[in-house]
């Protein structure tokens, strides 16, 4: 299909005869049956989906590869079967196994999910939009992904690459955010009413193996001779999107406590907000005007710090952080502080450490190794 209107705004496309949107989603299914990704959460040609799968892959792929993802996939399913094993288990595991996988409150929903599940409806996903949204974590993206995926409703989810191949068949002009409505109703013109899962499936997979941000494969789409942004000869150019503002640079002090027998000092963060309930060593405020010189007023135990040469930094979803780091030698019989604890240096990966924590410890672990030297 050429489409002539850009947008709900009425700002015009390059022109070319129309056909209807059906002939969109039979090749865009002709295309999948011949050319869909083996993924370990699909569900083969003949299978049935299992609800489980779609819904713990589709949470680990918010904000996520399919590349970062795999290997934990992997392992949470080892660990967790089923919607009843992960229901059962305590939240530091789960958190323990998402660990690395960033954005925690993903981890906490799913647990969450899990047991709602359970207890409203014995167990079993419910196969509509509005009750999926009604469960924990469950937003319009996913429940939608569920619906059509898991139970072949006719649903219509819009993930980045659907976003994006839409924008692109359409030459929607109007920029993100704005332009995530009209793309919306867009590509709820194109869905199927039989094999809506596979549609969206195929969707996505065009997005990521064809039409990807950066020099797209048009000789190899389906919808090469339908899609406005190839005919105007600028297809990357979509969707367009407005500068994203950069959240200003917050700073902060990270102590490392290694006791003689080689144990870390830990605490558990706050059980809400940024990386809630997520293991870290113990750190002070994270501020735009954060003070070197003051900084081991927030240390946890009095001890002779020094600072390692460097800093850590790290960048999350609304500002970029960067900390200084502090190590301590500790003796053997000191005590935790209230609130924190001691864990073994081999045991410490084992911990639910966000990627943060992860780069701290190694930094000072690294120092202490050249000191040794």
């Amino acid at each position: 299909m050429t489409a002539t209107r850009s947008s709900a705004s009425g700002r015009s496309a390059s022109p070319g005869r129309r056909r209807q949107p059906l002939s969109v989603s039979a090749r865009v299914l002709a295309w999948y049956d011949r050319n869909r990704r083996d993924l370990p959460w699909r569900a083969r040609p003949g299978e049935e989906p299992d609800p489980y799968r779609v819904w713990l892959s589709e949470i680990m792929l918010q904000q996520t590869t399919v590349k970062a993802v795999a290997p934990y996939y992997a392992r949470f399913l080892a660990r967790f079967p089923d919607l009843q094993a992960l229901a059962r288990a305590e939240l530091d595991d789960v958190l323990k196994l998402w660990a690395g996988l960033g954005y925690y409150a993903r981890a906490r929903n799913l647990h969450a999910c899990a047991r709602a599940v359970i207890e409203r409806h014995g167990g079993s996903f419910p196969d509509t939009e509005p009750l999926l949204r009604a469960l924990p974590g469950i937003g319009t993206y996913t429940a939608a992904a569920m619906a059509a995926i898991a139970f072949d409703r006719r649903a219509t989810p819009v993930d980045g690459n659907i976003e994006r191949v839409v924008a692109r068949l359409f030459a929607v002009e109007d920029p993100l955010p704005a332009a995530k409505t009209p793309i919306r109703k867009l590509a709820e013109s194109l869905t199927p009413d039989r094999r809506a899962g596979d549609f969206a499936q195929a969707m996505m997979d065009i997005g990521a193996t064809i039409c990807m941000p950066k020099a797209p494969a048009c000789a190899l789409c389906p919808l090469a001779d339908a899609c406005a942004a190839r005919q105007r000869g600028d297809p990357e150019r979509f969707p367009f999107k407005n500068p994203k503002a950069n959240g200003k640079l917050r700073r902060g002090a990270a102590f490392v406590v290694l006791r003689a027998d080689d144990a870390i000092l830990v605490r558990r963060r706050a059980a809400t907000g940024l990386l809630g309930g997520m293991t870290e060593v113990p750190t002070g405020d994270w501020t735009h005007a954060f003070d070197e010189a003051q900084a081991l007023a927030q240390a946890p135990i009095r001890a002779r710090w020094r600072r390692v040469p460097g800093s850590v930094s790290h960048v999350f979803t609304h500002f970029p952080l960067e900390l200084s780091v502090y190590l301590a030698r500790a003796p053997r019989d000191t005590e935790a502080p209230r609130g924190m604890r001691f864990v073994p240096l081999r045991d410490v990966h084992d911990e639910a450490l966000p990627n943060v924590m992860r780069k701290v410890i190694a930094h000072g672990l690294n120092a202490r190794t050249r000191r040794k030297r």
